[in-house]
């Protein structure tokens, strides 16, 4: 009986001292001869096959950033959150999207169909209804998969519409959650800016592209840093007050990719294209005065000293690389696109994973300190490569 009792508890042990030791360990083997990309193409193809691979085999994203004792937060259900993984296979879509635009791939659209019959039923409804407004920048992600003419999923947007409606508080602006109804994040902007725009466009709901230019002109107005135009993480309703850091670099990447997505998504003739065109110049200017030397963006944009953050560059990236199609802009945009591909490349494993995107964030203020893989810096690499390629 006691050498049974001994057993087990060895092999708790071991099982324990494995989940903290094995991650370590594979990321300092992952990083040996790390950067060795010199070709765009052959990056691109190296980042796709991850991508594809990741779609239906999502790595988990950590909730703390424990790496000791692994076990007891994955016992407490505090190791990761589905909703966390919204907006990492969103972003994968919105990549693998940008590939079979260049051209159809049998592998690619097999992984796709997989995906979608795991999170949708025969009649285009969720299997498992969302309960956060994340989940709309995932329904973006089917919309541009799926193409402008395809209703299959017309049952999943509505509900998504109906999610965000629920979520409108009193100031006609949407809340990040219900129970958080007094603040305004800078990450609600990137989940239901692009959406609410497609949505609208797509089923003739002008209220829901009014909803979106609302949340936009508002955050400007009152999340925005005078005279350099960077973003507050959040900012409280009654006071106006800004909350957290401003220049938070993925905070800075959301906002870019709500903006840049919301105004590509509007007709040429509609009365706001030109007010988030305003928007669009102000922000590469400010894009583009905190980039790196090396082509990164800190995830603290305003100071040098911080980490690099390939999740700031992707996203930061991509806007840029849809902004150079303003002709006053254009050149400057796009000599910061070539130097972010240029670090990403640099920053990729052999594997064809992206590396060194910062963690989970923990709350207003709380950034994480792990930099690792982040499928959604891997979606957006992806997207960006694909749509300069084209």
């Amino acid at each position: 009986m006691i050498e049974a009792l001994v057993v087990i508890f060895i092999t708790a042990i071991l099982i324990i001292v494995s989940l903290d030791v094995l991650p370590i360990s594979k990321d300092w083997l992952g990083r040996i001869h790390i950067g060795r990309y010199k070709n765009k193409q052959e990056w691109n193809q190296s980042i796709t096959q991850i991508g594809v691979k990741w779609l239906n085999h999502t790595p988990k994203i950590k909730v703390t950033d424990n790496t000791r004792l692994v076990a007891i937060d994955m016992l407490k259900g505090n190791y990761s959150k589905s909703v966390i993984q919204h907006w990492q296979e969103a972003s994968l879509l919105l990549g693998l999207a940008e590939c079979l635009e260049n051209a159809e791939n049998h592998k690619l659209r097999k992984g796709v169909e997989q995906y979608l019959k795991s999170k949708f039923d025969a009649h285009g409804q969720w299997l498992i209804k969302p309960e956060y407004v994340d989940s709309a920048i995932l329904a973006y992600g089917v919309m541009k998969l799926e193409g402008d003419a395809s209703d299959r999923f017309r049952l999943a947007y509505d509900s998504v519409w109906e999610l965000i409606q629920s979520h409108i508080g009193e100031d006609g602006t949407v809340q990040y959650r219900k129970f958080m109804k007094d603040y305004r994040y800078v990450d609600t902007i990137g989940f239901i800016c692009p959406f609410l725009v497609a949505y609208g466009i797509r089923y003739n709901k002008p209220e829901c592209v009014e909803l979106a230019v609302k949340q936009l002109e508002q955050y400007e107005r009152f999340g925005m840093l005078e005279n350099h135009y960077i973003p507050s993480h959040a900012y409280r309703l009654n006071n106006t007050l800004p909350l957290g850091l401003y220049g938070w670099g993925r905070g800075l990447g959301w906002f870019a990719i709500g903006l840049i997505d919301a105004w590509r998504e509007l007709p040429n003739d509609h009365e706001s294209k030109t007010v988030l065109k305003s928007f669009v110049k102000k922000l590469a200017d400010a894009i583009l005065s905190f980039q790196g030397p090396d082509g990164n963006w800190n995830w603290t944009v305003t100071r040098p000293e911080t980490r690099p953050d390939s999740s700031s560059t992707a996203t930061l990236g991509w806007f840029l690389l849809q902004a150079a199609g303003i002709e006053e802009i254009a050149e400057e945009c796009s000599e910061g696109v070539e130097r972010a591909v240029s670090y990403l490349m640099k920053v990729t494993r052999r594997s064809g994973a992206v590396d060194f995107s910062q963690g989970d964030t923990k709350d207003i203020g709380v950034y994480s300190m792990l930099f690792n893989i982040l499928p959604f810096t891997q979606g957006f690499c992806i997207r960006m490569i694909n749509r300069y390629s084209n």
